[in-house]
């Protein structure tokens, strides 16, 4: 107790030197609020301003963009400069696969998850793994739908795996590079039209086709109406978080022109699922031998069957 009263005392006389060589210094108490002044009112935001910041992705998320720019300040022809581009924890990949399964309405797949980091890792590794299991898939189909014909011999297809990665590869990277020139070209005509960086685009395409990994493993089952539900279930929620994404930055373009925009991103986004189904997925036709009929004079006669 009186080494508390002694420190009382040191800070009173310390109060006391103060106010003698300052005499206009004032003291603040700690029970006393802080007043605040008058004249510094916060602003309010503008009635819908928040949700169109919200849905465009911009006020603060284009604080860190810029942010996520400074760190790619290294050469693009060094090592650095692209390994930036795969800086991402497991977290980060895992929470990007769960907005994309389980999308947000009116929430914008870019500002919610990717603008902070964009990355290729996710994409990379989801375009990777969609390949080998729609070759994969697409074989065990096959085996199981002859399974037990005489006439049927398995012979694994490696070709699939070229094609499914050419056809995929080529989605992930053409159509969002497309899509981005699009962008670029309508903000030059219409200025409130918010331009994604390509990089982001590359993100929300590849983040959407995770869905059609487990998709091509149900496709497996023989049945065509499973297939079909499985197709329009997987475009349902892979291509509402493309027009949850997209909408919000061509809709104060021409009216014509953005919904012809989404319909056109939803096309090609349908046209990669059913696409993939009747080509790796579709049983072929046996090819039935020809029968063999031994003619008298030793010679055999093989005749055409159908």
């Amino acid at each position: 107790i009186a080494c508390l009263v002694m420190y009382l005392f040191a800070e009173f006389d310390d109060a006391a030197n103060l106010l003698a060589a300052n005499p206009d210094a004032t003291t603040i108490s700690i029970d006393e609020p802080v007043e605040i002044p008058k004249n510094q009112h916060s602003r309010l935001p503008e009635p819908g301003r928040e949700e169109d910041d919200e849905l465009l992705g911009t006020d603060d998320s284009d604080k860190t963009e810029l942010l996520a720019g400074q760190k790619k300040s290294a050469p693009f022809w060094t090592f650095e400069y692209y390994q930036t581009f795969f800086d991402v924890d497991t977290y980060q990949v895992l929470d990007r696969i769960k907005g994309s399964v389980f999308p947000v309405p009116g929430k914008n797949f870019v500002r919610l998850y990717i603008r902070s980091n964009p990355d290729l890792y996710g994409p990379f590794w989801i375009c990777a793994t969609l390949v080998f299991t729609i070759a994969v898939s697409g074989n065990l189909s096959n085996f199981f739908i002859h399974l037990g014909k005489p006439t049927y011999h398995y012979v694994p297809e490696f070709r699939k795996v070229s094609i499914a990665a050419t056809t995929i590869y080529a989605y992930a990277w053409l159509v969002p590079l497309a899509l981005w020139g699009f962008l670029m070209w309508r903000n030059s005509k219409v200025m409130n039209i918010v331009s994604y960086s390509f990089l982001e685009i590359v993100c929300v395409y590849g983040y959407s086709l995770f869905i059609y990994i487990p998709t091509a493993i149900l496709w497996i089952i023989p049945q065509n109406v499973v297939r079909w539900v499985l197709v329009v279930f997987s475009l349902c929620l892979s291509g509402s978080v493309l027009v949850m994404t997209f909408w919000p930055a061509v809709r104060d373009d021409n009216r014509r022109i953005a919904v012809a925009t989404v319909a056109t991103i939803l096309l090609l986004h349908a046209l990669l699922a059913v696409g993939c189904l009747a080509y790796f997925f579709d049983a072929p036709e046996l090819d039935v031998p020809a029968p063999v009929i031994p003619a008298h004079n030793g010679t055999t006669v093989i005749t055409k069957s159908h």
